[in-house]
């Protein structure tokens, strides 16, 4: 509770900005599974009959999911502290 009402009193609002980025990753993750959903026998992982392993590692569905939540969780706490600090110094101009 403390962390929620020091924001609202130092007037902490997201920027669309912020949302956008912050949305990209998890977007990209849910596509990915959706595209694994609706296309099924992409995944050799589910029927590997005659696959070697290449096959079985190699999913592009799976790739997005990964890409998706690696965006998430490794360049967006970075792009969203530089965006912070780049409002914060237009606030003070």
């Amino acid at each position: 509770m403390q962390v929620s009402t020091d924001a609202v009193r130092a007037g902490f609002r997201r920027s669309a900005r912020a949302i956008v980025i912050r949305s990209l990753g998890p977007a990209c993750a849910l596509a990915g599974f959706v595209w694994a959903l609706m296309q099924p026998y992409r995944l050799t992982l589910l029927h590997p009959h005659g696959q070697g392993l290449w096959w079985l590692v190699s999913e592009p569905p799976l790739y997005v999911v990964l890409v998706g939540l690696a965006f998430h969780w490794l360049i967006v706490p970075g792009v969203l502290e530089d965006l912070e600090t780049h409002e914060r110094d237009e606030v003070e101009r």
